[in-house]
């Protein structure tokens, strides 16, 4: 009965997971899938409302179950979480946006591309808080992912991802022991004027203002009006006290930037080194930086609580995770050796149990010999008369006859029985009980074999144990 339940419990789990899935690709897969191909094509997704929902949709409890024996339904959650927390980001809530791609870390799915990006997008939010630890950590993973995933080119932004958040902590000559490797391995020319972007920061970074001159004038002349080049640029020459080619660049930044903290470096040049402008302009000029600190100081706070999520990711991971799944693993092995300790012990119990019985029995057998009269079997037994026969047989037997007589065995059944017990030959057998030699006694072994349930092989050791 439990066997049958179990069996038809497994089955509407099957059937429910099934409807679950094909609901899901109905509708969150189909848009997974539309927001992947714009993506790829290098569009956006207009229909925020729909990804939402396909987003919230995946984030379910019943959804998130599933993945674990569905790892394409935990590739099109991580693609839902990723291009929901783009969209967040690009709504000035990166917040939410954190908690987007920290749900996509603990997607089961394998898409390495796809991790990287989430990471990527990650050490981003931490590079505009200022974390520069945290982001490096983030950007590592990211090319790790990258590198797992062989998207080489991507792998090497990822590397130049570290270097900068060196080169902008200071550590230069880190910074420029990783861009060697970008120098010597790749060759694409957008990664290689990234790379000398993060030689100038590094050379701003630790005070070499000539040697960050030169790397963000070699990115201009290259043909990329990299605002980030014209910021350094603009604070170098501020720093060496070169107050017009200071103002040159600031300018430049006010008139292609649209960061804000792009604005905020660029102004704060204006205020300070332009002594040209007259009083109303430095006015505006400094009225104008004051309302880009404060919406600086806005994404600032949003971007501080978006890393407070990340750390407290990091820490609930370090903290707890790791002990619960080593302590699951310890109680595993615990209750396996159990288990098998417990099991050998009884195995062991059984054929002790089952090398005394057969040692009590093979004594009983002999014993019985002594009372037979080998050369009048029919005699000996009272085969003739079946009840002399089942008192004779029970006598010194020990009860074998009424316990096969509950298996419902006929008279010829329980000759047979005894007879084997005794190890006598088919021969012997047939010519007592009168049947044919040997097709007869192998067909009635088989029978009796079925009626106790059991083998024609392991036919003397189930009798041995009822005796």
């Amino acid at each position: 009965m439990f066997r049958k339940f179990y069996i038809i419990l497994c089955l509407a789990a099957c059937w429910w997971m099934m409807a679950c899935t094909s609901s899901v690709r109905r509708e969150a897969q189909e848009t997974v899938v539309q927001v992947d191909s714009l993506w790829r094509a290098g569009e956006a997704y207009t229909d925020s409302a729909a990804l939402a929902k396909a987003y919230e949709t995946l984030s379910s409890s019943r959804y998130q179950l599933l993945s674990i024996f569905n790892k394409q339904l935990a590739t099109d959650y991580a693609h839902a979480c990723y291009h929901y927390g783009k969209l967040l980001r690009a709504k000035e809530n990166p917040a939410a946006a954190m908690e987007c791609f920290i749900n996509a870390t603990h997607s089961r799915t394998r898409d390495y591309h796809i991790l990287g990006r989430v990471y990527s997008n990650m050490g981003d939010i931490c590079h505009l808080a200022n974390e520069f630890s945290l982001s490096y950590d983030m950007f590592e993973q990211s090319a790790n992912m990258f590198l797992k995933n062989g998207d080489s080119l991507l792998f090497y932004y990822g590397i130049n991802d570290m270097a900068f958040e060196l080169a902008a902590n200071g550590q230069k000559d880190s910074a420029f022991h990783l861009l060697s490797d970008i120098e010597n391995q790749c060759y694409d020319e957008d990664v290689l004027s990234r790379h000398i972007e993060t030689k100038a920061v590094a050379y701003m970074a630790v005070q070499q203002y000539d040697s960050a001159i030169l790397y963000a004038q070699s990115i201009v002349a290259n043909g990329f009006s990299d605002p980030t080049a014209y910021v350094i640029c603009a604070q170098a020459y501020s720093h060496l006290g070169r107050k017009d080619s200071a103002t040159f660049y600031a300018e430049k930044v006010c008139a292609i930037s649209t960061k804000l903290s792009d604005l905020n470096n660029a102004l704060y040049v204006l205020t300070n080194d332009d002594d040209s402008r007259d009083n109303i302009a430095i006015r505006q000029t400094s009225a104008d930086r004051a309302d880009i600190q404060k919406l600086l100081e806005i994404r600032q706070g949003k971007l501080s609580q978006a890393v407070l999520l990340l750390q407290q990711d990091i820490h609930r991971k370090n903290d707890w995770r790791g002990w619960v799944v080593a302590i699951l693993i310890i109680i595993c092995l615990a209750v396996s050796i159990i288990y098998f300790a417990a099991r050998k012990k009884r195995k062991l119990a059984q054929e002790k149990v089952l090398l005394l019985t057969n040692q009590h029995a093979d004594t009983m057998i002999e014993s019985i010999k002594k009372h037979i009269d080998t050369s009048d079997l029919n005699q000996t037994l009272h085969w003739k008369e079946y009840a002399l026969m089942k008192s004779d047989a029970d006598l010194y037997m020990n009860g074998i006859v009424s316990k096969l007589e509950s298996h419902k065995l006929n008279e010829v059944d329980i000759r047979f029985c005894i007879l084997t017990l005794l190890d006598y030959p088919q021969k012997q057998i047939a010519e007592t009980i009168h049947y044919s030699y040997p097709s007869g006694i192998k067909t009635l072994k088989k029978r009796v074999s079925e009626k106790l349930k059991t083998t024609p092989s392991e036919l003397k050791s189930f009798l041995l144990q009822k005796m």
